[in-house]
C-alpha cells in the first residue's frame, strides 16, 4: 500500500491567530497562539516563545506552505525568521473573525478609558472621572482604537484629544514632591526648576537650605530630577510625597 505523500515544506497548525504582512509583493504569515499577539503588542508577553507557534515564516498558514529562504531575503533583506516573526508581529494584521475584532475593539476601549481615568482628574475640581464617563467623552470625539498600538500610547493619544475638544476639561493628575536644595544656591535652581512646577505649596528657607513641597505634571518629573542631580552634584533631594493629588471622591455629571 502506498504511503501518503507530504510535502517537507509544508506544516499544519491548528488553532492558531495568524498574523499577515504584504511585503515586496508577497504575502507573509506566521502562525501565533491566540490572545497572545496582543499581549506582546502591548509589552505585557516579552518572552516570544510564549507568543509563536513556530519561529517559522509561511506563505499560507493554514495550508502550512513555508516561505522559501530568498523569498525572506528580498523583501526583509535578511533570512533570520526570529526576527522577521518580530517584524511582522509589531506592523501585521491580525487575522480574526468579525465577532473577535469586535471583542477586541470593545476590550481595548474600556482598558484606554480605564488609563485615562487612572491618570487624569478635572482640573476644576481636583476629582477623578469615572471609567464610564471617560468612554462617553471617547465616542463624542469619535477615537478609534488602533489594535497596533498599546493602550498607554492610546490614553495619552485620548488625553490630548479630549484637551484640543475644548468641551471635556481634563488635565494629568498632579505628582506632589519634596524638593531640597543647598542654602547657597537654592535661588538660583529654584529659578531653574519654577518653568517645571505649577504649584509651590509650602515653600521654608533655612540656614543651609531651601525646602519646598509642590505640585507637578508627572511629565515634569525627570527634568525636574535632572536638575536637582546636575545642579546640587548630590547635595540636593527630590521625594515623592503622592502620585497622584486628587480631591476624594468621583467627578459626577448632575
Amino acid at each position: 500500500m502506498a504511503g501518503i505523500f507530504t510535502p517537507t515544506n509544508q506544516i499544519r497548525h491548528t488553532n492558531v491567530a495568524v498574523v499577515r504582512m504584504k511585503k515586496g509583493g508577497k504575502r507573509f504569515e506566521i502562525a501565533c497562539y491566540k490572545n497572545k499577539v496582543q499581549s506582546w503588542r502591548k509589552q505585557v508577553e516579552q518572552d516570544i516563545d510564549e507568543v509563536l507557534q513556530t519561529h517559522s515564516v509561511f506563505l499560507n498558514v493554514s495550508k502550512g506552505q513555508q516561505a522559501r529562504k530568498a523569498d525572506l531575503s528580498k523583501a526583509f533583506g535578511t533570512e533570520d525568521e526570529t526576527e522577521i516573526c518580530k517584524q511582522i508581529l509589531a506592523k501585521g494584521e491580525l487575522q480574526v473573525s468579525e465577532k473577535e475584532r469586535h471583542q477586541n475593539l470593545e476590550s481595548s476601549f474600556k482598558e484606554i478609558a480605564s488609563v485615562v481615568a487612572e491618570k487624569c482628574v478635572n482640573p476644576e475640581t481636583k476629582r477623578p472621572y469615572t471609567v464610564g464617563m471617560i468612554e462617553r467623552a471617547m465616542k463624542d470625539i469619535h477615537f478609534s482604537v488602533k489594535p497596533n498600538r498599546n493602550s498607554k500610547q492610546q490614553a495619552l493619544a485620548v488625553i490630548k484629544m479630549l484637551k484640543e475638544s475644548d468641551n471635556f476639561p481634563i488635565d494629568r493628575a498632579e505628582m506632589k514632591l519634596r524638593i531640597s536644595l543647598p542654602g547657597k544656591e537654592a535661588k538660583r535652581i529654584k529659578t531653574k526648576l519654577l518653568p517645571l512646577i505649577k504649584k509651590i505649596e509650602e515653600e521654608e528657607f533655612g540656614q543651609n537650605h531651601l525646602e519646598m513641597v509642590c505640585l507637578v505634571d508627572p511629565g515634569s518629573f525627570r527634568g525636574i530630577d535632572e536638575v536637582i542631580q546636575g545642579q546640587t552634584k548630590g547635595r540636593g533631594s527630590l521625594e515623592v510625597i503622592s502620585l497622584k493629588e486628587i480631591e476624594e471622591g468621583d467627578e459626577r455629571i448632575e
